[in-house]
């Protein structure tokens, strides 16, 4: 085999992290009664992924802290609303020290998150033959600790895997290089025999490229592959193509 060990990214590669969230979202509106600031729940959705999206991006760059992160996934998405803003002034500001009401929010919404089991469709099926084929399976990630090692549980994904490594851990997230160099270390892989798996083209894929791994690309969220310095090793745009290249 060329390769002899995979580096995984979990969330939105192999678990449906936005899936699940997306549900849980709505378990967090109806929990916290937000329908009392916005006339349309879709508001409420629509502005929360802009902000993820935004922050995550952040924090896997180093702008932002996790803290950060945690309360103003919640509290950017909640002043869009005229009235949660009348009734909420102390959220003004936007360093100011994180409200017990946004901290409550943000761990109902991981709580109802990590027990979801939902994977992305084939990702059993690919682990299964991952492992019958010998792979030793790594899984890599930039979530929080807490909650990935409940996800793990709730999808069933844990036993597949021989390391597993979070930035939390390494003290740094993907894309840098130095997430990776601690990764060899931690799973013994080499370098030139490694594979690294996942969804993101930034901080997975030429992430892995800049610290001198091949990497494959799921590419499930249909982007362009071809406007940066190099292009992946590999493309697929299901999880099963992945067991035609291995």
């Amino acid at each position: 085999m060329r390769y002899k060990d995979l580096f995984l990214d979990f969330d939105d590669t192999l678990y449906d992290t936005y899936g699940n969230a997306v549900i849980a979202l709505q378990e967090t509106f109806d929990a916290f009664h937000l329908e009392q600031y916005f006339d349309h729940p879709q508001t409420f959705y629509d502005a929360y992924w802009a902000v993820n999206i935004d922050l995550w991006s952040r924090y896997s760059k180093g702008e932002i802290t996790r803290d950060y992160l945690i309360e103003e996934r919640f509290r950017r998405p909640l002043m869009e609303s005229e009235k949660f803003r009348a009734s909420h002034s102390s959220l003004h500001t936007p360093h100011s020290t994180p409200h017990t009401y946004l901290l409550n929010m943000s761990d109902r919404f991981l709580d109802f998150c990590s027990t979801k089991p939902g994977v992305v469709e084939g990702a059993h099926e690919l682990m299964d033959y991952l492992k019958a084929k010998g792979y030793r399976m790594h899984m890599t990630s930039n979530g929080f600790h807490e909650v990935q090692y409940k996800k793990l549980a709730a999808c069933g994904l844990k036993d597949y895997f021989d390391t597993i490594i979070l930035s939390e851990d390494a003290g740094v997230n993907k894309p840098s290089p130095l997430y990776f160099d601690y990764a060899l270390r931690q799973s013994g892989a080499q370098r030139e025999t490694t594979l690294m798996i996942g969804d993101n083209l930034q901080t997975d894929i030429l992430g892995a490229m800049n610290a001198g791994f091949d990497a494959l690309l799921f590419n499930r969220w249909q982007v362009k592959t071809d406007d940066g310095p190099q292009p992946p090793t590999y493309v697929v745009e299901s999880l099963r193509d992945i067991m035609k290249i291995l």
